[in-house]
Parts: structure tokens; C-alpha cells; sequence
């Protein structure tokens, strides 16, 4: 069943990251619909209140429920490049105008995210090791 929303994010997994975007979301009052597919993860989600879709983001049935029609921008959150990049596929497909951010493992699999039709990609250990050298050589 298709969700009613619009301008709206969605993100795709909720784990660790996904849940930081939540977060921050919720802090700027921007509306989100989740997509996950572990069954107890969707149901701690909804007994927060979310708007959740319980299925896989890589397919056109999930990211169709949340409304990816009507989506502003698109989340990737899954800590699977292969995923990702399916994800990413099937959300450009569905909405042209959608910003998509997601995550890379390396920089091969960055640009293919960006040729597949990411807006911005991040690589988290490249940030993260930048972020520790950044703090000592402060010191």
C-alpha cells in the first residue's frame, strides 16, 4: 500500500547511519519514510511513530510505496555497495528530479554509484580516518 506523503526523504536501511539521518531529520522537521527489511527493526520503527516500509529498497515495489513520485530526496544507508548501487539504479529510474545520497566502500564503487545516478556519494572510512588526523595534528 502506497504511502500519502510527499516532499518527503526517504531512507533506505536503519541501522546505525539510517538512524543518525533520522535523527537529524526529526531535529529539522523534515518528513521521511524508512525502508527496511528486518521484520523486528520495522516494527521498532513503527512503535516509534515512523512511516516505515517493510521491504527491500533495491526493488521498484518498495521504494514505490514510499512514494518515490513524489520524494525530494533519497538516503542510501545500507552497508552493502552492491545494494547501494541497485538502490540507487531503481531510484533514479522512478524519480528523475530525487537528490540520492549514499555511501561507498572505495572509490571504484563511488564512481560507479555517481555514473548510476548518485548525486553525492561519502565514503565513511575515508571521512572517518580524515576526522582522526584532523584531531592530532591539533595537538
Amino acid at each position: 500500500m502506497k504511502l500519502q506523503i510527499s516532499d518527503h526523504v526517504i531512507i533506505c536501511g536503519y541501522g546505525i547511519v539510517g538512524e543518525k539521518i533520522v535523527e537529524t531529520l526529526l531535529s529539522k522537521g523534515v518528513k521521511f519514510v524508512i525502508i527496511e527489511k528486518d521484520a523486528q527493526k520495522v516494527e521498532r520503527i513503527k512503535e516509534l511513530g515512523y512511516n516505515v516500509v517493510n521491504g527491500d529498497a533495491t526493488t521498484s515495489k518498495a521504494l514505490k510505496e514510499a512514494s518515490i513520485d513524489t520524494a525530494k530526496a533519497v538516503a542510501i544507508a545500507m552497508d552493502n555497495d552492491a545494494k547501494d548501487l541497485f538502490a540507487v539504479l531503481t531510484a533514479r529510474d522512478l524519480n528523475s528530479k530525487a537528490f540520492i545520497a549514499t555511501r561507498a566502500n572505495d572509490q571504484f564503487v563511488k564512481e560507479k554509484l555517481i555514473e548510476a545516478g548518485a548525486d553525492y556519494v561519502v565514503l565513511p572510512q575515508k571521512s572517518a580516518s580524515k576526522d582522526i588526523i584532523d584531531e592530532i595534528l591539533k595537538k
